[in-house]
């Protein structure tokens, strides 16, 4: 019995060797939280999301009958011995980002649903027209609110038969009279149908049929109900009850506007969802925005004449040659337009501007073209360059050309539904005076009030009551995990790794299961410290309701709040893949083979550096205004390291990564960007390029890999192209690339191996027959340098390598550079798809470090620290201020204090995040940001600070 309950109490894994792990064996406490800790790449995620969650998945799927596991693929078992003790598993990862556009955090969260509902149910629909409120009434509703007039009331009831149409309506007018009606008013007018009434057939009319007249008395509730149906079968569903000396009442039937004749179907969930035609505004299928050719983009700058290259679009690029055609267009528009093509563009009157990129309005110049088939004049009406290039996009088969034509292509808001993606009809629904896109567009917590605050009638009460209950529960799970400045409406590609972890946070915790493992990888990434315990709170809860969370993570504050602790190393790829510690943060901390424990207890620390560098100069952004910035002028400094800091959703991003990214890769590296909103950047002069480092892979196929990434690869090649073998083979360096014919084994094509595809299991993988998966062919591994063929060279590590590459020193340059970032446990020739992105970030900064550097780069990093132990982020700041030191521009945004507090400049955007947020808070040294009352960063930065000097 002991046993059985042991087993209840633990995850209990035997043997586990996927990847890196070493045969390892680990009890994992259930229904506890679990903090899975070590260097980058030494075993975390194989052991969580590889191993435990694979086979939790595996083992669920496994139970479902053959005819439901055919169509989810079969997933391989993991490289493990046993698994005890598993429950159900659920990932919750940053690479699961919904990308579609039509993905928001209203959807994915499906407080969206609960609000189409609301919307449906209680919502009071109004003209999309005029704005006046539209009623469905039945007849004894109608009669009612007559009989509600006062006493002694005289009231015409009129059956509007046409509304605001063209004609004589002579048939209308004369059926009318047949059926007994006596008196008609037409366009204001009373006439009686005995006379004559000529209509002029080229004017809009109104006509009313007066169908009873009466005075409001107890007892004409009978006749009032008989003639209240006669106009509603004449006017088809629309009443005017005319209040003689008063204002008239227009009662519908129907969903329809008695005023502008505007009918509006019936209300249903579906009206209010912009992925589903009932819903969708008709013009942009409901994403809310079109991409469109940007004259910005399409001219750049124009400064220039058309004959210095002005236009840069594909396609028109040949105009600055004499013989081309598209020049022959613009020679006969000069010739019929009077103007020429040496004027900078930016000088042109307006009309001559409209002609070239609006055309000529469907008049035709003549054309003098001398091509290869001979010379002719051509009758041309001109379409402009705007509906010329916007042809030639929709006509082309080619998606690599689509894909260029997109880079002149702007994405502007819809100007049917002004980016609200909604039907107008849809939108003319409110709930206490808002329509859904407005209150989708409220940040959380300036929703939460407005739910709090919502005034509704008794009926609404009684019918949204429900509803209201769980869309603030969900609201409030949100606000839980510190993403109360997010909105409803904003698109989850824009969602950073963590925030997107977070959401399916608040998800999950809505739908309240018990009993499961729940995996999570780094839930802290992009989170301030401020909202850290908020997140640790949500986690708390998660594991109090019964479940057990295993989460991937390096935070400090998450580790001290952990129940268990495994650290897993003691190294990073080959060297990993052993348990090292399990146990609570405070045994941690005692054992001395635990790097974690020995950053944890401080005995290791991420030092100060002696002396904050003094900037050479400022880039200075002035009236940034993009997203929630408030019109603020910043001040960059160059030459040394800033961090750019702030709680979530506070405005970094859309300063650094919209405005100062993008602004500087268009002036200076000539990027087809847009920058954000902003009046200008003043100093560019002072910089010369700009890198922008992040975490995206550095390849997307097998054959991608660190030697070619950082080009070591091409100086390898050359080495074994200049051996004696290779010479008297006459092999030049392309025989070594697994990329082209030659030298690579062409059973496989250079891959190494070979996929089976095997139907109702998994595709199978084997090393390829004919060259045993070393990717070359026997002749091309027969040349060898020191004793070693190009595959063996592949295989090495970069440890391996840099000693075997010692005497070669623009190779041993480029391999001191990756062991510097350390990263000397990786292979030359590991296939990128397979490293983290800590890991591809990395080689991009080694790619940088190795490169002559000119002083005056700016290197932008988001969050370099993202799946960074103590350890690593130590080797990063040491990265950094290498870059630094050689008088280049590194701007950092970082919630890690170990970064923020070796920088040399911090600016702190906030106070809060969204709508709250876009002010500068501080600027300085973390010591004068620390000083500052206002800024929730100084606060922490302190704390951080006097740990180093105890």
């Amino acid at each position: 019995m002991a046993k059985k309950m042991d087993a209840r109490k633990y995850i209990k894994i035997r043997g586990a060797n996927e990847n890196n792990l070493k045969n390892i064996d680990l009890d994992i406490p259930r229904n506890e939280l679990v903090v899975l800790t070590g260097l980058s790449g030494s075993g975390k995620s194989s052991l969580a999301f590889d191993t435990i969650y694979a086979e939790g998945q595996r083992r669920y799927m496994e139970s479902l009958s053959s005819y439901a596991r055919q169509f989810l693929g079969q997933m391989e078992k993991p490289n493990v011995e046993s698994i005890e003790g598993l429950s159900p598993a659920i990932s919750i990862d940053q690479k699961s980002t919904n990308h579609n556009p039509r993905s928001t955090v209203g959807t994915v969260t499906e407080i969206y649903d609960y609000f189409r509902l609301l919307y449906a149910r209680i919502g009071i629909p109004h003209c999309p027209k005029c704005g006046k409120e539209i009623m469905k009434q039945t007849v004894d509703q109608m009669v009612d609110q007559v009989m509600a007039l006062p006493e002694g009331t005289k009231i015409q009831l009129l059956a509007p038969v046409v509304r605001g149409r063209k004609g004589t309506h002579a048939k209308l007018l004369e059926r009318a009279k047949r059926s007994g009606y006596v008196r008609v008013r037409v366009d204001g007018n009373l006439y009686e149908l005995t006379e004559e009434i000529t209509l002029d057939k080229n004017i809009k009319h109104n006509i009313e049929i007066i169908v009873d007249r009466l005075i409001v008395k107890p007892g004409i509730e009978k006749r009032l109900t008989d003639s209240v149906e006669s106009v509603l079968s004449l006017a088809e569903g629309l009443l005017i009850v005319d209040i003689i000396g008063g204002e008239p009442m227009n009662f519908s039937q129907s969903f329809a506007c008695p005023d502008c004749g505007i009918s509006i179907d019936e209300i249903e969930p579906r009206s209010f969802s912009f992925n589903n035609p009932f819903g969708a505004c008709p013009v942009c299928f409901g994403l809310g925005y079109k991409m469109e050719f940007s004259e910005d983009l399409m001219i750049p700058d124009k400064s220039l004449s058309i004959n210095e290259g002005a236009i840069t679009v594909t396609g028109w690029q040949s105009c600055t040659d004499k013989s081309s055609f598209t020049r022959a267009i613009l020679d006969a528009l000069c010739k019929e337009y009077k103007f020429d093509l040496d004027t900078p563009f930016e000088k042109y009157p307006k009309k001559i501007h409209d002609v070239i990129m609006h055309g000529t309005n469907g008049k035709s110049v003549k054309v003098y073209y001398k091509g290869q088939r001979g010379e002719g004049v051509y009758d041309v009406s001109f379409e402009g360059l705007i509906k010329n290039v916007e042809r030639r996009y929709r006509e082309t088969g080619s998606e690599t050309m689509k894909a260029e034509y997109e880079t002149f292509m702007n994405i502007t808001p819809c100007s049917e539904c002004g980016g609200q993606r909604l039907k107008k009809g849809s939108l003319a629904v409110t709930v206490g005076g808002k329509n859904i896109a407005e209150v989708t567009a409220y940040s959380i917590d300036r929703l939460h009030d407005f739910l709090v605050n919502l005034q509704l009638t008794q009926t609404q009460q009684m019918i949204g009551n429900q509803i209201l209950k769980e869309i603030k529960a969900r609201i409030q799970f949100l606000m839980n995990v510190g993403l109360d400045y997010l909105t409803l409406a904003r698109a989850t590609a824009s969602l950073s790794g963590g925030e997107a972890q977070r959401i399916r946070l608040a998800t999950q915790i809505g739908s309240g299961l018990v009993g499961v493992a729940y995996i999570l990888d780094e839930p802290s990434i992009g989170l301030h410290q401020r909202d850290n315990d908020k997140l640790l709170d949500t986690l708390k809860h998660l594991r109090d309701l019964g479940n057990t969370l295993i989460v991937v993570e390096h935070d400090e504050d998450t580790m001290l709040a952990a129940d268990c602790i495994v650290d897993i190393g003691p190294g990073a790829g080959e060297h990993g893949g052993e348990v090292i510690a399990v146990g609570t943060a405070q045994e941690i901390m005692k054992n001395k083979n635990s790097i974690t424990g020995a950053y944890l207890s401080g005995k290791l620390q991420i030092p100060v550096p002696e002396k904050r560098e003094k900037p050479s100069g400022y880039l200075k952004i002035v009236g940034a205004q993009e997203n929630n910035l408030k019109n603020i002028d910043v001040k960059i400094p160059l030459g040394v390291m800033t961090c750019v800091t702030g709680v979530s959703g506070s405005g970094k991003s859309s300063l650094v990564n919209e405005i100062l990214y993008k602004k500087l890769a268009k002036e200076l590296n000539r990027a087809r960007t847009i920058p954000g909103r902003h009046k200008r950047i003043e100093g560019l002069e002072q910089v010369d390029k700009v890198i922008d480092i992040d975490q995206s892979p550095i390849g997307r196929t097998p054959r991608s890999n660190p030697a070619t990434y950082t080009g070591v690869f091409d100086l390898i090649r050359d080495l074994f192209a200049s051996t004696p073998d290779a010479k008297s083979r006459g092999y030049k360096k392309g025989r070594f690339s697994f990329n082209v014919k030659g030298g690579r084994c062409e059973a496989c094509s250079g891959d190494g191996i070979l996929k089976i595809e095997m139907h109702f299991l998994p595709d199978v993988y084997v090393p390829c027959e004919v060259c045993g998966g070393k990717r070359y062919n026997r002749e091309t591994l027969e040349v060898k340098y020191k004793g070693k063929t190009i595959y063996d060279v592949l295989n090495m590590t970069v440890e391996e390598a840099l000693t075997f590459f010692e005497h070669v020193p623009s190779i041993r340059r480029k391999m001191e550079t990756l062991n510097d970032v350390g990263l000397s446990y990786i292979r030359l020739g590991q296939p990128s798809t397979e490293l983290s992105g800590g890991e591809a970030q990395r080689i991009k900064l080694a790619a940088e470090l190795s490169r002559r550097s000119t002083g005056k780069t700016v290197y932008i990093l988001d969050e370099p620290t993202t799946g960074l132990h103590f350890a690593d982020v130590h080797k990063l700041t040491e990265i950094l201020r290498r870059l630094s030191a050689d008088g280049n521009t590194v701007v950092v945004i970082e919630h890690n204090l170990d970064v923020i507090k070796t920088a040399d400049y911090i600016i702190d955007i906030g106070p809060e995040g969204g709508d709250k947020g876009g002010t500068i808070v501080a600027t300085g040294t973390p010591e004068e940001v620390a000083e500052n009352p206002n800024s929730y960063t100084g606060r922490y930065i302190t704390e951080a600070l006097a740990k180093c000097r105890v």
